[in-house]
């Protein structure tokens, strides 16, 4: 089976971003199917291309990797811009992969995957193109996940969004959707359920490992002996940061000096949640940069005691965040502040806490109570790598998008046969 998959921010272990299209797409390759990928190539360190031309080659572990000079690879980048500025360069790339896709080969189908949307518009064109059927991945539902965290007022916006995305949700052949919750929102646009398969987020569960020495990383931050806590990933506005922070102060107007946050990443809010540190004056909040790929990532993770999944969500949200799976692979356990499906699976497996979003103590309070009994930590721990063996392998989930792929190939084939002449 020939593949064309687009993803704009396509990565592999080397960057710095969520790798769910690189496993994938080496699982597809690994089993014989060829597997082309459009992507931008504009701030890519490992798939660049220049400014002067259309787009560049590149492979990696069997993956034929096409990037084109349009929009940016990097998701950081974008939560520094503005909305409308965003969206333009969704567009862009959207024409773009459309124009480079329509050069290449025919391939038996076409799968593109979101964030953002616009993805899904390249997806449909190249589909009608050759002919063959469009499967859609998508990873955040658009626009509600926005209006859920006050990313997105426009009434204006919000119409054109939802008008967009039911535009393509009926085009695709099959969608996949990341969680139950996604798939019942693309149910009510309305689309058959049978048309949805939900297939998560995967654990990475060679690169993070509860055996991993992260002794040299907790040293590079200055963490000591303290009972520590990351959160690794973007710091844009939808990730609500504030909450960290304002759990750190309560810590240490506590006298908790005993437990630390780790902040590692970057994005459009980190400057100002370091001056909130400051002005609060935290020496219990360390802000860790950017390291050079996923493998450094997984060490800073081993090298602290518990994970933290943070959002600003307004309501119960939908998303499968790749960090979370990568915690539960690290064997440590997971504190949300999220409701819906991610909390009450942690929950009910006893992999951490789920938390009020609205009361910052509660991160505090579980941080407590967490480092002061070190054999329920241990316990979530152990539950947590359990949970990502069973039901979030990556090589099991990446199978399930090869049935699908197949299933949407033949399906096709068939409506084809019976068409007439």
């Amino acid at each position: 089976m020939r593949i064309l998959y687009i993803h704009q921010y396509f990565a592999s272990r080397k960057g710095r971003t969520g790798t769910r299209s690189y496993e994938f797409g080496r699982y597809l390759t690994g089993k014989g199917h060829e597997v082309t990928m459009i992507t931008s190539g504009v701030a890519n360190e490992e798939f660049p291309v220049s400014p002067t031309e259309l787009y560049r080659e590149h492979e990696t572990e069997g993956i034929r990797v096409i990037s084109v000079a349009a929009a940016y690879n990097d998701p950081h980048v974008g939560t520094g811009t503005t909305g409308w500025r965003r969206m333009l360069k969704f567009y862009q790339f959207a024409r773009a992969a459309t124009r480079v896709g329509r050069s290449l080969e025919k391939p038996d189908v076409v799968f593109a995957t979101h964030t953002p949307l616009t993805v899904g518009l390249a997806g449909m064109a190249l589909g009608r193109h050759f002919d063959i059927p469009f499967v859609f991945e998508v990873r955040d539902l658009w626009p509600e996940a926005l209006v859920n965290v006050a990313a997105l007022k426009n009434p204006l916006a919000v119409w054109w969004l939802r008008r967009m995305a039911r535009r393509i949700y009926r085009a695709a052949d099959h969608i996949v959707a990341l969680s139950p919750g996604m798939k019942e929102g693309i149910v009510r646009t309305p689309i058959p359920p049978d048309k949805v398969t939900v297939i998560p987020n995967a654990s990475d569960l060679d690169l993070f490992r509860p055996d991993l020495d992260g002794s040299a990383a907790r040293e590079r931050l200055g963490l000591g002996t303290r009972f520590a806590a990351v959160y690794f990933g973007a710091m844009g506005l939808a990730n609500g940061l504030e909450y960290v922070v304002e759990a750190a102060r309560i810590l240490a107007e506590r006298g908790r000096n005993d437990i630390v946050v780790v902040l590692h990443g970057s994005g459009g809010k980190r400057a100002e949640l370091e001056a909130l540190a400051r002005r609060h004056r935290l020496t219990n909040v360390v802000f860790s940069d950017l390291v050079p790929d996923k493998g450094q990532v997984a060490r800073i993770v081993a090298g602290c005691d518990v994970c933290l999944t943070i959002y600003r969500a307004a309501q119960e949200h939908t998303w499968s965040p790749n960090k979370m799976f990568d915690a539960l692979a690290a064997g440590k356990p997971v504190l949300i502040n999220v409701p819906g499906w991610l909390g009450e699976t942690i929950e009910k497996n006893g992999c951490g806490r789920s938390l009020d979003p609205q009361r910052p103590e509660a991160l505090a309070e579980a941080l407590e109570e967490l480092s002061d009994d070190p054999e329920q930590c241990r316990r979530m721990g152990e539950n947590a790598r359990a949970l990502a063996e069973r039901e979030f392998d990556r090589r099991l989930l990446a199978k399930r998008l090869e049935e699908v792929l197949i299933g949407a190939v033949g399906r096709y084939s068939k409506a084809a046969g019976c068409r007439p002449e």
